[in-house]
């Protein structure tokens, strides 16, 4: 899958003399352009198998890169170093130290879907960034980032609780990434709160919080949502080579099928 574009050739690896003459011929600049060769030895040959073993990756084999989902990509507008469409590339060339020298930028996708939407070949390129992201994380490349933090807690909330209470996720939020709940955006937002809203509503969302809500009966589908999460997670972690993750994630599904 030979690609010769520029935009797939890191500006480090471009290289030109700015004086240069070779056989009596001035070829200074533009002339003397080359892109600097190298040899790659660490190919992981199970990269694209490992992306497409989690959640949004599935996909990922059938791009055949058009760049539309570059070219749509809210933030590569602002950063032209945010590439999908390169990452995509690497992945399925199993090129995996040269994917991690973008660790700490791949996890800024703002989930636009604006790449999603425009891709032909219905790749879901967001779920792949996601994919690619969680894989950093769980390959130990990266800290786990705070939008994964969040989804975490957002999630554990439902499963546990089969509704929401955004007071709740807020906090739960704040102190699992580590920061003050007394954020100054936060409290501007609770006094307009108190402002404009109705004494009844203020009242039940107050009551949320001393008493969380629960859907009822929902012990059931707690019990059948937490046992198939623990059984995709065992898979992922088998398919990323992660054995350890594997054995906890197993007594997690076993714990799950017996409570």
């Amino acid at each position: 899958m030979p690609i010769h574009e520029k935009s797939l050739i890191r500006p480090e690896n471009v290289k030109s003399h700015e004086s240069l003459v070779v056989d009596g011929v001035d070829v200074s600049g533009h002339w003397s352009t080359f892109i600097q060769s190298r040899v790659v030895t660490d190919y992981n040959e199970a990269l694209q198998d490992e992306i497409e073993a989690l959640p949004g990756g599935e996909l990922i084999h059938r791009c055949w890169q058009c760049g539309s989902c570059t070219n749509a990509c809210t933030v590569n507008a602002v950063n032209p170093e945010f590439n999908p469409r390169f990452w995509i590339y690497l992945v399925r060339l199993g090129m995996e130290a040269e994917l991690l020298r973008d660790k700490d930028i791949i996890w800024q996708c703002v989930s636009c879907n604006k790449c999603t939407n425009i891709c032909p070949r219905d790749v879901n390129p967001e779920g792949v960034m996601k994919a690619i992201g969680h894989w950093l994380e769980l390959k130990g490349h990266t800290p786990k980032s705070p939008s994964m933090a969040f989804d975490e807690v957002f999630s554990e909330q439902i499963i546990r609780r089969g509704k929401i209470e955004e007071g709740r996720i807020i906090q739960q939020f704040f102190a699992r990434v580590g920061q003050p709940l007394a954020q100054d955006w936060l409290i501007e937002l609770v006094r307009r709160l108190m402002r404009h809203l109705p004494v009844g509503l203020l009242t039940r969302m107050g009551m949320s919080r001393l008493i969380a809500p629960r859907t009822r009966n929902w012990g059931a589908a707690r019990a059948a949502i937490e046992e198939y999460v623990a059984e995709q997670r065992a898979e992922q972690h088998r398919a990323l080579g992660l054995p350890e993750l594997v054995e906890a994630a197993r007594r997690e599904a076993a714990g799950s099928h017996h409570a």
